[in-house]
């Protein structure tokens, strides 16, 4: 865990797959979220008890860049905008088995227990070997929802375990240690400035020769 930036209102960090954003029942995994607020004690008292801090979440397997509160306000206004989906920008990297026929397009239905509508819009930046590098950017913010989306278009995610294809994984020459799925960009409109911002993190190793 990296901080790339900070203020008196926000933290943007760099997570790395394997770390847990937030603690959970059973998992004894770094938490971020808790490291955090002992370093930034102010944060102790933004949002809830368990998850301090936290605005957003990236699955444990997942790797790239996040906010972190560090004020009520700042709390609220970042709440707001991932709640709405009108103001943030998402976009993920991920290697797939396979690849679509087309060389963009866009994923719209339900998926999740709740059954909620996911907008998916991806585009084809790489082929090679069976694989290929998908960027993913989201105009929802459902659980799983661009594993279950590579997964519906027919290239599951590298390494994903519940959506993906263990057999492809392991006749993979590197064979996959996690899901390959990078949260690459977010930009927001900043709670203080009300101007928009944008962080990015370059992908790690795995997923750069992967490809």
């Amino acid at each position: 865990m990296r901080v790339l930036f900070e203020d008196s209102e926000i933290l943007i960090i760099s997570k790395d797959a394997g770390e847990l954003v937030h603690a959970a029942p059973g998992c004894e995994a770094r938490v971020i979220a808790d490291e955090l607020a002992r370093i930034y004690p102010e944060i102790s008292c933004v949002g809830s008890v368990e998850r301090p801090g936290v605005v957003h979440r990236l699955d444990l397997d997942t790797s790239g860049v996040m906010v972190f509160a560090r004020t009520k306000r700042a709390y609220v206004h970042l709440r707001n905008q991932f709640e709405s989906h009108k103001e943030v920008e998402k976009t993920y990297l991920a290697v797939c088995h396979g690849a679509p026929e087309k060389p963009t397009g866009i994923l719209n239905g339900p998926v999740g227990r709740e059954q909620k509508i996911a907008i998916t819009r991806w585009e084809v930046l790489s082929k090679k070997s069976g694989v290929s590098l998908i960027e993913f950017k989201i105009e929802t913010g459902r659980m799983h929802q661009i594993r279950i989306h590579a997964a519906e278009l027919g290239c599951p995610i590298v390494g994903d375990s519940k959506y993906g294809k263990s057999a492809l994984d392991k006749a993979m020459r590197r064979r996959p240690k996690r899901t390959l799925l990078h949260a690459v960009m977010l930009s927001f409109i900043h709670p203080a400035t009300n101007k928009r911002v944008e962080f990015s993190v370059q992908p790690p190793e795995d997923i750069i020769y992967a490809i």
